[in-house]
């Protein structure tokens, strides 16, 4: 891994044993069991989707929302992403890079009807549990940061509490990861952003697209910026896009949304009147 991913883990790691001592794997459970069910992540037949993402900061574009009350702000993202259409609201969790935590998930799930993805660099089973109990309908799983095994493990425990897995590639290598799971109706995204030097490569989803399971729906993730973006990323047959940075710094989110939605979605139906 390189070594951002290596920091991510370290810290991701220390969190989940913090969560194992303060409430335990059963104490976790029991809170999970007993959350509101998770929302079932329904798409659109229209042919492409929007996760919408909340974030505070970002290593590579560094403090993207200055508000004295950041729990109020990824709430109120979060409401105008549902009320504009998308599919899904992802929330940052990362506390160390990405000044996340898993109490703005929480009062996310609580404020919108759609279902919420657990945006963090989980390495530890015990975490999708406690992303379930704070709201998460869904957890995101980066192949690079496990093997096959603790993989096919996390989506497992994703799975017996309803929950969805967005499983993120990079490379080819992290695709012969991610196949272990390619038979339990996972979502399989492609990051454009290389994580040891937090560039996008903007040719990273045509490359892999042609490799990627056709029965899996596809996310393009990273380096969707403008309206063009989104529009290539449905012609190459990605199902959804999530897209974080161009909306939280958007002057209206919920219009960039709307927008974004529609750029994909006209994109579909251009290809298939062609």
């Amino acid at each position: 891994m390189s070594d951002f991913l290596t920091t991510m883990a370290d810290s991701s790691r220390s969190r989940a044993e913090a969560a194992r001592r303060r409430f335990g794997v059963m104490g976790l459970t029991s809170r999970a069991a007993s959350a509101r069910p998770a929302r079932p992540l329904i798409l659109s037949p229209d042919g492409f989707d929007l996760i919408a993402e909340t974030k505070l900061t970002s290593p590579a574009d560094g403090p993207l929302l200055r508000d004295g009350d950041p729990q109020g702000a990824v709430v109120k993202l979060a409401r105008s992403y549902a009320e504009a259409g998308a599919v899904a609201v992802s929330v940052l969790t990362e506390p160390e890079r990405f000044d996340g935590h898993l109490e703005y998930l929480e009062a996310a799930a609580s404020a919108v009807d759609v279902p919420v993805l657990c945006k963090d660099f989980l390495v530890d089973p015990i975490q999708v549990i406690q992303a379930r109990a704070a709201g998460a309908s869904g957890v995101l799983l980066i192949a690079k940061m496990m093997d096959s095994s603790l993989l096919q493990e996390m989506t497992a425990i994703a799975d017996e509490f309803g929950m969805f897995a967005l499983v993120e590639i990079f490379d080819e290598s992290d695709l012969e990861v991610a196949s272990a799971v390619f038979d339990a109706g996972v979502l399989v995204g492609v990051n454009s952003r290389n994580l040891s030097t937090l560039d996008v490569d903007s040719t990273r989803l045509a490359s892999l697209a042609p490799l990627l399971p056709e029965h899996l729906p596809r996310v393009a993730e990273s380096g969707v910026r403008t309206l063009a973006d989104a529009a290539a990323a449905a012609r190459l047959g990605y199902r959804l896009a999530l897209v974080g940075t161009a909306l939280v710094t958007s002057d209206e989110p919920g219009v960039a949304t709307r927008a974004m939605i529609a750029a994909g979605r006209n994109a579909i139906r251009a290809r298939s009147v062609s």
